[in-house]
C-alpha cells in the first residue's frame, strides 16, 4: 500500500507540538522548580559543566570574531524573515493563525534557549553558595573593618604602583602566563575540579553599548567566551578579566566572582596585583560615607590617584546615564529571576566575602 502522505504531514505536525510543547514545559520547571544546591555542585558544577568549558573556550579563544555577535545578527535575521513572512501571510489569507503561530515558536524558541543556556553555563547560578565552600571566622563587617581593609588596599596600591607600571600590561591576559597560574592556583583552592580554561577578551558589536551602560564586561553563555568593555584603562583589564574567567569557572554570583577574581590578581605579577587591590579600593569607596572617602583619598599617592581619575574620566566621557540606569535594574532583575536575591547588590558583598573569610597567611581562603 502507498503511505498516504497527508497521514505523515499529520503525524509530522503533532510531533513538533509536542516538542514544542514540552520543550515550553520543561524550561517552566526549570525555572521553578528547586534544586538541590549539592545535587547541583556534584552533577553539574563539578561534572558535566566542566568538560564543556574545556571544550568550548578554547576554540572560541581561537575565532577572531565573537560568537555571541554571531548568534544575534542571525537571530535579528531571523527574527525580520519571520515577522516579514507572518505579516505577508496573515495580509494574504485574511487570517491571525499565522501571527498566533509565529507567536508561538517565538515562546518555544526563548524555552530553547534558556535549556540552552542552562545547560551550558547557567545551572552554576545554583551551586554551593561561596559562604558554604569557605570558614567564616567574624561577624558581619562593621564600619572599623571596612576602613581597615580600605586602608590596607591604599597601601597595597601605593606600593605596587611604580611595579606595576615598570613591568607593564602589554601582554593580552588569557596569554600572561603569570595569571593564569594564579587562576589555576586560586580554584584549587576552592573546589576539587578541574580548573577553567581562561578566556580571552574579546571586542565585541556591543561594545558601543557597554561604553554607555558602563560594563566593564561580560560572559557569553552560549559561547563561553568574554567579552569587554573597549575603553578599559589597562590597569583594569587584569581584574576584569580574573572576575570573567570566575564565570567561566562556574561562579556565577557576581560577588563570588569579584572573590575569586580578587583572589587571583593577588597571586598574580604585579600588574595584577595592583589591578586587584585598585579593584578593591573602588569598591570599598561605594560602602563608605563621604567623610570616610574623603579622608581615605587623602591617603591615596599621586601615583595611582592619577590612575583612578582616568577610571573616572573613562566612565564619565561615556556613558549614557538613563541607559546605564535602564540597563542596571534590567541586570537587576536577571539576577533575581536566576536566585541571585540581592541582585545587583551582589557585586558589593564580596567585601563581606573578604572580611570574613578566615585565611591563611598570602590570602589562602580556609575551606569547611
Amino acid at each position: 500500500m502507498t503511505p498516504d502522505p497527508r497521514g505523515q504531514t499529520v503525524t509530522c505536525s503533532v510531533l513538533k507540538r509536542s516538542v514544542s510543547v514540552a520543550a515550553v514545559v520543561l524550561a517552566a520547571a526549570c525555572l521553578w522548580l528547586p534544586l538541590s544546591s549539592s545535587v547541583v555542585e556534584r552533577w553539574y558544577s563539578l561534572g558535566i559543566y566542566p568538560p564543556i568549558q574545556h571544550l568550548v573556550t578554547p576554540v572560541s579563544n581561537r575565532l577572531p570574531f565573537a560568537v555571541l555577535d554571531a548568534l544575534l545578527v542571525l537571530t535579528l535575521v531571523l527574527v525580520v524573515w519571520g515577522l516579514v513572512w507572518t505579516i505577508r501571510t496573515a495580509r494574504r489569507t485574511r487570517s491571525l493563525r499565522p501571527v498566533a503561530q509565529f507567536l508561538w515558536r517565538l515562546v518555544t524558541a526563548g524555552a530553547v534557549l534558556y535549556l540552552l543556556f542552562l545547560a551550558l553555563w547557567g545551572f552554576n547560578y545554583r551551586r554551593v553558595p561561596m559562604a558554604q565552600r569557605v570558614q567564616f571566622h567574624r561577624p558581619s563587617p562593621n564600619r572599623a573593618a571596612v576602613l581597615a581593609l580600605a586602608q590596607e588596599a591604599v597601601t597595597r596600591m601605593n606600593a605596587l604602583h611604580d611595579d606595576a607600571h615598570r613591568t607593564g600590561w602589554t601582554r593580552e591576559e588569557w596569554q600572561n602566563n603569570e595569571l593564569r597560574v594564579a587562576f589555576a592556583k586560586t580554584q584549587r583552592l576552592l573546589t576539587d575540579g578541574s580548573p577553567a580554561v581562561p578566556g580571552r577578551l574579546k571586542k565585541t558589536l556591543l561594545g558601543p553599548y557597554f561604553r554607555w551602560a558602563s560594563v566593564d564586561g561580560m560572559v557569553n553563555p552560549f559561547g563561553l567566551e568574554v567579552l569587554a568593555n573597549p575603553d578599559l584603562t589597562p590597569w583594569e583589564r587584569p581584574f576584569v578579566a580574573a572576575h570573567e574567567w570566575s564565570h567561566l569557572a562556574g561562579y556565577a554570583d557576581e560577588s563570588e566572582a569579584n572573590f575569586v577574581g580578587w583572589l587571583t590578581c593577588v597571586r598574580g605579577d604585579p600588574p595584577a596585583q595592583y589591578s586587584g587591590w585598585l579593584f578593591l579600593y573602588w569598591q570599598i569607596l561605594g560602602e563608605l560615607g563621604a567623610s570616610d572617602r574623603k579622608e581615605l583619598a587623602m591617603s591615596v599617592a599621586p601615583g595611582p590617584r592619577q590612575d583612578l581619575e582616568a577610571i573616572v574620566e573613562r566612565l564619565r566621557r561615556g556613558q549614557l546615564p538613563f541607559l546605564r540606569d535602564v540597563s542596571w535594574r534590567v541586570y537587576d532583575q536577571y539576577l533575581k529571576a536566576n536566585r541571585v536575591e540581592e541582585g545587583v547588590r551582589s557585586y558589593s558583598e564580596v567585601l563581606t566575602l573578604i572580611l570574613r573569610t578566615r585565611f591563611d597567611e598570602g590570602w589562602v581562603p580556609v575551606r569547611r
